[in-house]
Order: C-alpha cells, then structure tokens, then sequence
C-alpha cells in the first residue's frame, strides 16, 4: 500500500462513483487506457482486486468497499490540506470543485464565467448529477459547493437561496391546451407525462405537486435530460414539468409553451450548498459569496419575466 499513489486514489474514487472508467476518464481527462492502468497497477498494490467485472458492467469488490472509504479519507484530507495551503497564498490563485444539477446548466457556466473575470487564477471545475448523487459528492468532499433546487435534509448543509427557481407544465408549442387561461390540474388526469429519472429534484417536485393537486397522469417516459425531454416535447409525446430557465429559449420561437395551470409555477429557489462543519477555500468562499450577490441580478438578465 506504500506505493499507491493520490492519483490512483483518485482515479480508483472516480471509477467507483461512476462504476465506469470511460466515464472516470471523461473526468479526470485521461483516457480509458490510462484509467484501466492505473486501477490495474492499484491492484497489484494492494494485492486484491478491487472491481468485480461482469460483461459491460463492473461493480466493487468487498475489498473495493473498503478501499474506497480509506481513499475518500485521504483524497478529503489533502483536499483540506491545499484549501489551507490557498488561504496562506491568498486569492491569486486556487482550484473549486462545484457541481450542479442538470438544469442549472443553462446559467451557472454564465456565473463562472463572470466570476472568472474578478478571479482569472482561480481554476474551477464542474460536475454535473442529479440530487442525490450531489448528496453524495458533498458528503464524500468531492465538491466544495453544489447548485441545486431543494438542498439536503438528511446530513447538515450550509443552503443559502439566492434565485428564484420557477417550474410550470410544458407543452409543445401546437398543443391544444397551449393559449388557454387558467387550465384546471384535473384536465391533466388524462394528458400523458415525460419525467425526469428518480434522484432528479425536478422529479421530486413534480411527483410533491400531483399528490398535492391530486392528479394522476400516465408516465410514459423517464429521462435523465432536460434537452432529451424537450426534444420529445416537442415532437407531441407528451407535457412535462420543468423549470422555466430551461425553456426560455423554444418558448421564445413557439417550439414550446407555457401551460397556464391554475398553481403554477411552483415556486422554488436555486441555493448555494455545502457542507455545513467544512471551512471553505478562500477561493470557494468568494464563489459563493459571487453567487450570493451577483446570482439573481444574472438570472434575471437572462430569463426576464420567467424569473
């Protein structure tokens, strides 16, 4: 065990999480010959497989499991290590890890992207995952903040709102309903829904709302992207229900429209996560703290009225 090296811990960490080492390698930026060799001289170290492979899937190995709790403590210590390190250096320079579920995409690359300019010597990377896996990453320190809708409830977390978050009933934009006022929840009993996959905080929204308004349309669909369902919206599969600030775009050309359903838009909140007994970079805290302040002024550039 001597000889492992922190780039194979991580490597090892990556593989485990996504249970694939062509995905590990999309993020590390390595190939996945390079990520297979690395796993393969870790093993030779600890003298036990670590994975268990079954055809195209693969799954840890019960020293795997243990590995990965030991590797997650010393990839979070010298994480801890180098965030020390940068508050010695000051802000010219650091590294953040923020993650951010799928709908987030449509602004916060806006956000870094302005955030670059009061910081250029700050290096930041993004992940992307549903709810739950952004759970998870926060809890195994493998981001320093996430952007999310509905924070976590089971472990503590700093959650500070800072843009609303709206989410309505999407239709194609030919849709019989698309133009009517004030639609009834009850004439959705019969319309069939395109969803997002179980973990996605969209999903929990949605599936809250239903049982709230007491609807229940056929799911005949579950993705895993907002772009995917949007497409299928599009070509009349089905509605859906999504936050406005991925639709401002198709609604714009009429590709989609906003049913106007006597409730909506739900109204929630985007908010800035991390853990909350974890002292943050210099470079993390001004992030956030970017995000706090500048957040809902950007939102509401780029989505106008939907915000």
């Amino acid at each position: 065990m001597l000889n492992v090296s922190l780039r194979q811990l991580r490597t090892f960490a990556s593989a485990a999480r996504h249970r694939s080492f062509a995905r590990a390698a999309d993020e590390l930026h390595l190939t996945a010959p390079a990520v297979s060799m690395q796993i393969r001289d870790l093993e030779t170290a600890v003298g036990l497989p670590v994975f268990e492979r079954n055809g195209r899937t693969m799954s840890l190995t019960t020293t795997g499991e243990y590995l990965l709790v030991y590797a997650r403590r010393v990839i979070a210590t010298m994480k801890e290590a180098e965030d020390t390190l940068a508050r010695l250096r000051g802000l010219q320079a650091g590294r953040i890890t923020v993650g951010m579920v799928g709908t987030a995409q449509y602004f916060v690359p806006r956000l870094l992207a302005r955030f670059r300019v009061d910081y250029p010597g700050v290096e930041v990377r993004l992940t992307v995952g549903n709810r739950d896996q952004l759970d998870r990453q926060l809890q195994a320190r493998e981001i320093d903040l996430a952007i999310m809708g509905r924070p976590p409830r089971d472990f503590g977390v700093r959650a500070e709102a800072f843009a609303a978050n709206p989410l309505a009933v999407i239709a194609a934009g030919s849709h019989a309903l698309a133009g009517l006022r004030d639609v009834a929840p009850a004439l959705l009993d019969r319309e069939p829904f395109i969803v997002r996959e179980s973990g996605s905080g969209t999903r929990s929204a949605m599936e809250a709302w239903f049982r709230e308004a007491r609807v229940t349309p056929p799911q005949i669909m579950e993705l895993n992207s907002n772009e995917t369902i949007k497409q299928a919206v599009m070509a009349g599969l089905g509605l859906t229900l999504l936050s406005l600030h991925t639709v401002a775009l198709e609604c714009a050309v009429g590709r989609l429209a906003v049913i106007d359903v006597a409730g909506l838009p739900l109204k929630r909140a985007w908010h800035v996560v991390s853990i909350g007994t974890m002292s943050l970079s210099p470079a993390a805290e001004a992030f956030r703290y970017f995000v706090l302040e500048r957040g809902d002024r950007l939102l509401d550039d780029l989505f106008g009225a939907a915000q």
